[in-house]
């Protein structure tokens, strides 16, 4: 090792000892492992001999745990898609019903058009159209229960119930 004077401020003089570069070996054991101890066994590919095959057990492992996750988000679009379509098409049942010129069923009979045409006929099980009073006002109320997906187009029959209500309209 050599040593040279270093002189930054006004009379101060420091020696500096420069290290000599050590050659890299191969076989070391990796960052943050070393003064463990143990006598871990490093096979020529620097990998240790116990874990050969342990990255394609990971990779597998969390590429499954991945698609379950993304398949699960999907499904609770779907499931959210599903109710967003029963409550629009409760809600344009009882304004159809709710014309002067129209009954309930009319009401009803447009409301499980909309459901069957965007998600199939297979998820508006119950669409019932009544003419009621809802705070002081004659109303028309459009009750629909379908079935709300749980696995894929699979799901609890209905397991979603949704009710619209429009004031009536009125002539006079």
């Amino acid at each position: 090792m050599t040593g040279r004077p270093h002189a930054e401020r006004s009379g101060s003089t420091t020696w500096h000892r420069r290290r000599r570069a050590e050659p890299l070996d191969s076989r070391a054991a990796p960052f943050g492992t070393a003064g463990r101890g143990g006598g871990t066994a490093w096979s020529g590919s620097g990998v240790r001999e116990g874990e050969r095959g342990s990255a394609v057990v990971e990779f597998v492992l969390v590429g499954a745990l991945l698609t379950v996750l993304t398949l699960a988000v999907l499904q609770l679009g779907f499931a959210i898609y599903v109710r967003n379509v029963v409550h629009d098409a409760a809600v344009e049942g009882a304004y159809h019903a709710a014309l002067a010129d129209t009954d309930a069923a009319s009401g009803a009979a447009r409301a499980g058009e909309l459901i069957t045409r965007a998600v199939g006929d297979g998820y508006a099980h119950e669409v019932q159209a009544r003419a009621g009073r809802i705070a002081g006002v004659d109303s028309a109320v459009v009750t629909v229960r379908a079935t709300l997906p749980l696995a894929g187009l699979l799901g609890v029959p209905r397991g979603l119930e949704v009710t619209a209500h429009a004031p009536l309209e009125s002539l006079g």
